[in-house]
């Protein structure tokens, strides 16, 4: 396949709006919160739940993704060191 025959599609490249809590450039705090957040949303109201989505986004755009592994790994075998369901 050449060059000139590869299709290009549009790609819209999107990140976490400013939130007034994190002013600062280091947005560890932020990302932590939005984790958590996101997951107290789906305890409380279901994954189908469509503002979930802004926390998940968030979070995604904001944390690496080892860290939302350890976290993951965490949650599971109960040792996370925030309680969700509060």
């Amino acid at each position: 396949m050449s060059d000139g025959d590869r299709e290009t599609k549009p790609f819209k490249f999107v990140t976490a709006g400013f939130d007034a809590r994190f002013p600062n450039q280091n947005q560890t705090k932020h990302c932590w919160q939005n984790y958590v957040d996101y997951h107290k949303c789906i305890l409380a109201k279901g994954e189908d739940f469509a503002p979930c989505r802004q926390f998940f986004l968030a979070y995604r755009s904001l944390c690496p993704s080892a860290w939302c592994e350890r976290w993951d790994d965490q949650r599971e075998n109960g040792t996370f060191p925030t309680r969700l369901d509060q």
